[in-house]
């Protein structure tokens, strides 16, 4: 019901807006508003199938809205996420080492290819921006893999609703059992992450003071 209901509402919207809905569904989906890319780059299809629409000035619009979503989600990691951190990690289990360990990840070659694979990866395309800005990614290559990412991801969904049309209902229910599989995996590695940490806070010896 609530994919449905979200997908009712792109749909009215990019009816309503024209290509600047679609650029400014692209920029929500990128941040962690819950307007799956699923529901909106499929029914841009059907638009540019149906002569409606034109094809490049579609891609580009809703690459450009993922691009500025995703740079919004990277500035408010950058400038607010820190702090956030170190008042407020302990109720989230993090701490000052978590966030060096960030730093640390995102300051390496490698995780330009993780921002990138992300993008491609149900819930995890919605917040890696986040951490990206929290451990101070270079800005330029940021943008030039999330602006890669995005522009193939939202061109493979598009031609797909060119090409599927008719069968979208089937493909757009089997691809929502894949993000259950992967919301359900990412559950279980938080879980595995919470257990961990409360444990490891158990054994740890507490200073006598010598």
């Amino acid at each position: 019901m609530l994919t449905e209901t979200i997908t009712r509402f792109a749909v009215q919207c990019l009816e309503a807006t024209g290509y600047l809905g679609a650029g400014l569904l692209m920029a929500l989906e990128s941040m962690i508003a819950p307007v799956p890319s699923e529901a909106v780059m499929p029914f841009v299809g059907f638009l540019v199938a149906d002569g409606q629409w034109s094809l490049w000035p579609a891609i580009v619009v809703t690459s450009v809205g993922s691009l500025l979503g995703s740079l919004l989600s990277y500035l408010m990691g950058y400038y607010g996420g820190k702090p956030v951190v170190l008042k407020l990690g302990r109720f989230l289990l993090l701490d000052a080492h978590d966030l060096e360990i960030t730093e640390r990840f995102f300051q390496r070659r490698c995780c330009t290819w993780a921002v990138f694979a992300s993008r491609f990866v149900p819930v995890i395309r919605h917040l890696i921006s986040i951490p990206a800005g929290v451990g101070r990614m270079k800005l330029l290559p940021f943008m030039a893999v999330t602006l890669v990412g995005a522009t193939l991801w939202n061109g493979f969904l598009l031609a797909c609703g060119m090409l599927l049309r008719e069968h979208w209902g089937i493909v757009q229910r089997y691809s929502h059992q894949v993000d259950i599989v992967v919301v359900l995996l990412i559950g279980l590695a938080a879980a595995c992450f919470i257990y961990m940490r409360l444990r490891s806070k158990r054994i740890t010896p507490v200073p006598t003071g010598e």
